[in-house]
């Protein structure tokens, strides 16, 4: 018996079947991997708050201040290289969960410590731990986005770094006065774990996943070249390729500039311009309200370049070169007013943000995911051990300059370095990796 055809429509049009609509769990993702990244920086953010208060109990110099913050850098380094692996390895639901707790644990631990030496070893104890985010996170976002959205999926977890350095001033210094400096660290602990219980029944790798649809797991896949099971990757192999130094170099070079404005911050506006916490907070959660706002868009517009046609290397390129471009007011940081300096601040901060989120894009860009969370952990290293090396420079610098009477002029200096760095790594990272496109590497033990 033929097939009968309701009224009003023809067979061919009977026939098509309607398409199904994309879902957006990916997107719950990446709000996963936001407020993980913000409880990450509200932690990393403590410190430098209670500096005024620290300063008074434990009498520390600069020096010694920028030393313990070198000590969190590099232990932060050797958690980055090392979760690196781990993430790869184990994957980053695991990877993730064991990075979270370990660093948790170790931010209210600082509660119980209450000497330059008991710093030193909190802030170690910190950056073990807070290195498994960013591997785990990039290789999440290249897992589970097509290339055209991943700067804007990376811009936006990255925003965490903005929202924690938002939150913290204007939460910290107030808790801290009411309940006593030790309660911040408790509550950020357990902030941290309480995190996991939203983690570990929502995450899983996209083919295992059963709140994934059929047609966002093809969209997901649409534009992922295929990986061979037979390559493996080492850390070794890695340090072979120059597309793994383009991003090394970079990171060295920039991270610092962000570790900068997030230890220091509070003692510029104090320093220079007398501002204590109380009063300074606000300039703090304006330059974080602007990051957080200009970074977004910032990793936005690369991905809106490519869906107008542009290659992936020339939206990426065109959008760092501009964010190198936006840090260079900064210079003009000590010579304006403390609103024009929280404009000047606000804007390379979210050039850097949208620089970063795009930087780290490159590396899904050109490597495969098996080797994503290796890379980023290798790069990472880089970027924490520049990490280590200005905190002490300020602190020693900051030091000269105040026992001269002239503090300003430190600052001026850091913030010239600051400035002029990014067309630097632009023109290196440009040097080593000219295409950002998937390359096949060399298959080596593991």
């Amino acid at each position: 018996m033929p097939a009968t055809i309701e009224p009003g429509k023809s067979e061919s049009a009977s026939a098509v079947p309607l398409p199904s609509p994309i879902g957006r769990y990916r997107w719950v993702v990446c709000a996963l991997l936001f407020f993980a990244t913000t409880i990450n920086y509200i932690d990393r953010q403590i410190l430098s708050l209670l500096k005024e208060i620290l300063d008074e109990q434990i009498g520390w110099t600069n020096e010694q201040f920028g030393w313990v913050n070198s000590a969190f850098q590099f232990a932060y380094g050797i958690g980055l290289l090392g979760f690196g692996w781990f993430v790869d390895r184990f994957g980053t639901k695991i990877g993730y969960s064991v990075s979270i707790i370990a660093w948790s644990v170790a931010a209210a631990a600082h509660a119980l410590v209450g000497s330059f030496v008991g710093f030193i070893g909190a802030r170690t104890a910190l950056g073990l731990g807070e290195g498994g985010n960013f591997p785990s996170a990039i290789k999440a976002v290249a897992l589970w986005f097509p290339k055209r959205e991943r700067a804007f999926a990376t811009s936006i977890f990255n925003a965490g770094t903005n929202a924690g350095a938002l939150v913290a001033p204007a939460v910290i210094p107030w808790m801290a006065y009411q309940f006593g400096w030790q309660s911040c660290f408790i509550t950020a602990g357990l902030v941290g774990l309480l995190w996991l219980f939203l983690w570990i029944p929502f995450y899983d790798v996209p083919d295992k996943s059963r709140r994934v649809g059929a047609a966002e797991l093809e969209l997901i896949r649409s534009d992922q070249e295929p990986e061979r099971p037979q390559e493996k990757v080492s850390w070794l192999s890695l340090l072979g390729y120059r597309q793994t130094w383009s991003f090394f170099i970079a990171k060295f070079l920039t991270d610092p500039v962000w570790w900068f404005f997030l230890i220091w911050l509070p003692d510029f506006f104090k320093k220079t311009r007398g501002l204590e916490i109380k009063k300074s907070w606000i300039h703090i959660v304006t330059i974080y309200g602007i990051v957080t706002v200009l970074s977004i868009f910032g990793g936005w517009i690369t991905g809106y370049l490519t869906k107008q046609g542009w290659s992936v290397t020339r939206a990426r390129k065109t959008g760092m070169f501009i964010f190198a471009l936006c840090v260079l007011p900064i210079l003009l940081v000590t010579r304006v007013g403390d609103w024009t300096a929280v404009l000047l601040i606000g804007l390379a901060g979210a050039a850097h943000q949208a620089w970063s989120a795009n930087l780290f894009t490159t590396v899904s860009d050109m490597f495969p995911k098996k080797a994503v969370a290796s890379v980023i952990g290798i790069g990472g290293m880089a970027g924490s051990a520049g990490g280590i090396m200005f905190p002490a420079l300020t602190g020693r610098l900051l030091d000269h300059f105040q026992h001269q009477g002239n503090i300003t002029a430190g600052y001026a200096i850091l913030f010239g370095i600051c400035g002029c760095i990014y067309l630097v790594a632009f023109a290196l990272h440009h040097l080593l990796a000219p295409r950002f496109e998937l390359f096949r590497m060399k298959e080596s033990a593991s």
